[in-house]
């Protein structure tokens, strides 16, 4: 009996600190993050309803066929009750999987709005560094024999290049708010992971490939951006922050960095 009520205590406890939402997920930025918020809790919802019938089920068991020194006797159980709720489950969860699908191949399978806003991103044990095309709208040629981070040039931008001489490079990603945004992914070095939680979005970088990568940030703020692939023994300071500002806050940025170069 004590053990059925174990059981049964601990299936309410998890059920309030899951409903209550005591420890959770910080609040979407955009479209994306909501519908994927919406999704997981219709997926929670689910499984939590599941959870609580199975645990007040075991509970049950465990006191209704406790010892009780009758003779034991063996049950071959119900094939057609195993098969029910077999492919019951199946339908269910492969269910969830098909509704949750749409929401990732939203972002992995469709392309980039034509008018987002392009930012190259370069990932190297262990800092980050992003690059923005000047008002010329062109990035610069790069050349892997002049990338020199000690002289801020972690991108091996041409000097000889005008395109590349309008070129800003800077440590943290600023953004403008409602703006549709296309990062080009690279790596220098090993696998990394661009993350950003309040987007509920990130994306593997892997060397030697350019990985496209899209968003919309709808909120403005400050969010970090940590490495979320283990890269190294200083993985744990690979982190930056993505900052979403007014469209005008955003050219003024832009003006600053030009003015400093």
């Amino acid at each position: 009996m004590l053990l059925a009520a174990i059981v049964w205590i601990l299936a309410i406890a998890i059920y309030i600190l899951f409903a209550g939402k005591f420890w959770w997920f910080p609040p979407p930025i955009n479209a994306h993050g909501q519908a994927y918020d919406d999704q997981f809790t219709i997926t929670l919802a689910v499984t939590g309803v599941i959870f609580f019938i199975a645990q007040v089920a075991l509970g049950y068991a465990i006191y209704r066929f406790r010892a009780s020194g009758r003779p034991v006797r063996y049950s071959h159980g119900n094939n057609k009750l195993e098969v029910f709720w077999t492919s019951a489950a199946a339908v269910l969860f492969v269910g969830l999987v098909l509704m949750g699908s749409r929401i990732w191949a939203a972002v992995h399978f469709e392309k980039a709005p034509a008018d987002a806003l392009e930012i190259q991103v370069l990932a190297k044990q262990f800092a980050w560094a992003f690059r923005y095309a000047g008002p010329d709208g062109k990035f610069g040629r790069t050349d892997i024999k002049l990338i020199n981070d000690a002289n801020g040039n972690p991108f091996g931008i041409d000097e000889k290049d005008p395109a590349g001489k309008d070129d800003i490079v800077n440590a943290a990603l600023k953004i403008p708010v409602g703006k549709p945004i296309l990062l080009t992914l690279k790596s220098r070095d090993v696998i990394h992971n661009f993350f950003v939680r309040e987007l509920r979005q990130k994306q593997d970088i892997v060397p030697g490939m350019e990985i496209p990568f899209h968003f919309q940030a709808d909120t403005i703020g400050t969010y970090e951006v940590p490495c979320s692939e283990l890269c190294g023994l200083g993985h744990s300071q690979m982190r930056t922050t993505m900052q979403v500002m007014s469209v005008e806050d955003f050219e003024k940025w832009k003006k600053d960095q030009l003015a400093q170069k």
